[in-house]
């Protein structure tokens, strides 16, 4: 019995962090459910399992929920698709939407009871009725001597992954301690696995199918999961179906030339139609270097889906002169004079109360950006 686990398709998601290229993120999305599909079916399984926030939320465009609904009907494989917290089964929900009564294989799971899959399977879902809870969603599933497989599908956070708040806690043993063969998880973006004492992988976060950040790790993939028998180990297959790279590059310059160096594997990187970038920068600028900045924000700008360079924790080197040197004279060399010197931490001179020696060095920077920018 093999079958597609997924979770955190997040349709409808704004995307605002990455400006005009959030189109581009909230269309792929709606694609590689698409690829899901087709993958279930070259793989013979049985079913998909969708663990989770489908949607953003219970907000967002019902036509957003049509257009979900027509893609999963495109296949006669079983769809089970699970409430999670950013789309709980509340009152006006979209899982009210009537497109769902017109998907013959696809099946809302609203109730805390057993559902019997044809080829010998339960499934015991565990529906989330509000945003948040302290409360163990798996509680319910008790154990049982049943000889057909017993296959869970829950959102929630395991113990050990860092929260501020408990957020539907999940024991890092619960597949083991509800007797389930599998037990197929949503809400935390990464895959990974969670091993039972016998060293089985019996209990997964699939991840979300298209990665949704900058830092995110390991994500974009859906799991192929085969259980030849009840008892018998899952084989847990990762594959990866993300359209969308996101890049997160973080630099920190010591020396002249270093930012050349960046700008180069920058440029060789592929598909950047196809990739959004968020370098970031921290360290000592150079001089020499400052028409590296402007290519690397050309290169972004020109060629990649999205592209953010953040220089906000890089500062003018203070033995670097000829950033004041090539100032003009006058008011504006004599200020960037005053600057440098206080963007010295071992200046010896009397020092404003709240200037300090990175606040120096980031206003030098911005009046060299801003006198560049008015000689353009």
């Amino acid at each position: 019995m093999k079958f597609i686990h997924t979770a955190d398709w997040q349709i409808g998601m704004k995307a605002a962090h990455v400006g005009a290229a959030g189109k581009a993120v909230r269309e792929a999305r709606l694609y590689t459910i698409l690829t899901i599909v087709t993958l279930a079916q070259e793989n013979h399984a049985d079913f998909i399992l969708v663990a989770g926030d489908t949607f953003e939320n219970n907000s967002i465009d019902r036509l957003q929920v049509q257009k979900v609904a027509d893609i999963l009907s495109k296949t006669q494989i079983p769809v089970f698709i699970l409430p999670g917290n950013h789309d709980p089964l509340v009152p006006g929900s979209v899982w009210e939407h009537p497109a769902w009564k017109t998907c013959d294989n696809v099946h809302i799971l609203i109730e805390r009871e057993p559902i019997e899959i044809p080829g010998g399977i339960i499934l015991y879902p565990c529906p989330v009725l509000q945003k948040y809870s302290r409360k163990d969603p798996t509680t319910w599933i008790e154990k049982s001597r049943e000889d057909r497989i017993r296959i869970g599908i829950a959102h929630g956070t395991v113990e050990g992954v860092h929260q501020d708040e408990p957020d539907y806690p999940i024991p890092r043993h619960a597949a083991e301690r509800c007797g389930l063969d599998y037990l197929a998880l949503g809400h935390w973006h990464s895959t990974t696995t969670y091993e039972d004492s016998s060293g089985c992988v019996r209990m997964a976060y699939s991840g979300t199918h298209e990665t949704t950040k900058f830092g995110e790790r390991d994500s974009g993939n859906i799991l192929l999961v085969d259980i030849p028998g009840r008892g018998i180990p899952p084989v847990v297959k990762s594959i990866h179906v993300g359209t969308l790279t996101w890049k997160l590059v973080e630099g920190n310059l010591r020396a002249p030339g270093e930012l050349a160096s960046l700008r180069k594997d920058i440029e060789n990187m592929e598909n950047p139609e196809k990739t959004l970038m968020d370098v970031r920068i921290k360290g000592l600028l150079f001089c020499e270097d400052r028409g590296e900045i402007e290519q690397i924000r050309d290169i972004l700008d020109s060629r990649f889906l999205f592209g953010r360079f953040d220089l906000s924790d890089a500062i003018p080197s203070a033995t670097d002169d000829k950033w004041v040197a090539d100032l003009p004279p006058g008011v504006v060399r004599e200020t960037a004079n005053i600057l440098r010197d206080l963007s010295k931490p071992n200046f010896s001179g009397k020092r404003p109360d709240w200037v300090t020696s990175e606040i120096a060095s980031r206003a030098l920077l911005e009046l060299y950006a801003l006198v560049s920018e008015v000689a353009r």
